[in-house]
């Protein structure tokens, strides 16, 4: 698809000013006419099936599509809307034919795969994943392009995933694949090949001011919870920044999956019913131990029962374990303990003694933990009470952030683990976020 070059880096004021949209789509079959500013996503009923994504008829918006329906509802809502909509399959990383290199790179054997297949091959079918983006493009009527970003996605996800399990702390892949392929590499690829705007199927919602939506220099973006609150992946949007929102748009962040389902058949898409995707972005469902395994040598430890519980006294061993790296704070499952007892939880380790501390579930909380490298969105002023959450799926709680990046819960919190991201919030208004320590 050749274009002829252009500045990105702003809209023409004629394409960005207050606009009225032609035509939006109703899920039972009704058209409607709404006043809306560019990039903007106030409160929406059925009506209004886009979300912010309206309001420039000649913009071009590359959508990042991954098969899913939710990507294919985003482009087949802007399409509706008469922008000029292309479609990217990004092709994903994964490990080779049965065999996957060992940080020393040397090809081991992954157990339990045969030799013409790879560990992903039962969940990461990525060929028919771009086939399903294929029909899907077809049936709204737009090009599909192919990404290949494989050697991006090992290098900048996947062998960080690597190190911070090496180094004991348990990552998000996730946030990184958001931060350095979804946002990072395809956003820059697009705007240099002419694109306007990106689009993608997260379930979150994006506010402009109006200003913004006069002239771009102008524009400060705010990003909110989505409307479906069991869908919401806002947690793992936190190191975008104000330079990247400013071409994003994210078309499904107003609805709730069934409805966006009922439009997927009302557009006739053909994965209107296809499973949504589980696991490591791009990858998959995997079974972490099992991956960690061909890349970290195993190394046997002690599991230490941290305090008495029944008749076993504090400081007791109570099983063995192949290795810190593969076990995570608040963990129950996967540990060979064999003395009747428990439940156990994993409530601390020691990484440099390679030890593993259990415990009960009341155990595994803590009421104050540090923070580092953080990004903001919109930067409160700091000491300040916010609304955080430790892990993705769990209900925000109250807690209290300083200047030195201290973390104090107002309640102590469970499995508060080194690694993993502290993402802020005020109400439904993500802050921004960082790394626990």
């Amino acid at each position: 698809m050749k274009r002829q070059p252009r500045n990105t880096t702003s809209i023409s004021s004629a394409k960005a000013e207050h606009v009225r949209s032609k035509i939006g789509v109703d899920i039972r079959g009704q058209d409607t006419q709404k006043t809306v500013y560019v990039g903007m996503s106030p409160k929406q009923s059925l009506r209004d099936a886009t979300g912010q994504a309206r309001g420039v008829k000649s913009a071009v918006v590359y959508v990042g599509m991954s098969g899913g329906v939710d990507s294919s509802v985003a482009a087949a809502l802007l399409k509706k809307q008469e922008f000029k909509v292309v479609g990217v399959f990004m092709k994903p990383w994964q490990p080779g034919e049965g065999t996957m290199s060992n940080e020393q790179g040397t090809k081991k054997r992954v157990s339990g795969v045969p030799a013409h297949g790879s560990l992903f091959n039962d969940h990461c079918l990525w060929k028919q994943d771009r086939e399903d983006a294929m029909r899907s493009a077809v049936a709204i009527g737009i090009p599909l392009l192919t990404w290949d970003f494989s050697k991006e996605y090992k290098k900048l996800v996947t062998d960080y995933m690597i190190r911070e399990y090496k180094a004991g702390r348990t990552p998000n892949p996730d946030v990184m694949c958001n931060k350095e392929i979804k946002f990072g590499l395809f956003l820059k690829r697009a705007l240099k090949e002419g694109a306007d705007f990106i689009a993608t199927g997260h379930y979150v919602r994006l506010r402009n001011n109006e200003q913004g939506a006069m002239n771009r220099k102008h524009v400060h973006c705010s990003l909110f919870i989505a409307h479906d609150l069991n869908k919401d992946q806002s947690y793992f949007l936190w190191t975008l920044t104000q330079e990247q929102l400013k071409y994003c748009l994210f078309p499904v962040g107003e609805y709730i999956k069934p409805e966006v389902r009922k439009l997927a058949k009302k557009f006739k898409l053909p994965n209107h019913a296809k499973k949504d995707s589980q696991g490591v972005c791009f990858i998959g469902p995997l079974d972490m131990k099992e991956f960690l395994l061909t890349y970290i040598k195993p190394r046997k430890g002690r599991i230490i029962l941290m305090s008495g519980q029944g008749n076993l006294p504090a400081g007791r061993q109570v099983g063995t374990h192949d290795g810190v790296y593969y076990y995570t704070i608040g963990q129950r499952h996967g540990l060979d303990i064999k003395d009747g007892g428990g439940p156990y939880y994993v409530v601390a380790k020691d990484i440099k003694k390679n030890i593993i501390y259990v415990g009960t579930d009341a155990q595994a909380v803590t009421q104050n933990t540090k923070v580092e490298e953080f990004n903001w969105l919109n930067r409160p002023s700091l000491p300040t009470r916010l609304d955080v959450k430790v892990r993705y799926r769990t209900k925000s709680v109250k807690a209290v952030l300083d200047k030195k990046g201290v973390l104090k819960f107002e309640k102590p919190e469970r499995a508060v683990t080194s690694g993993q991201s502290a993402v802020f919030y005020r109400g439904k208004e993500l802050l921004g976020g960082g790394i626990i320590v």
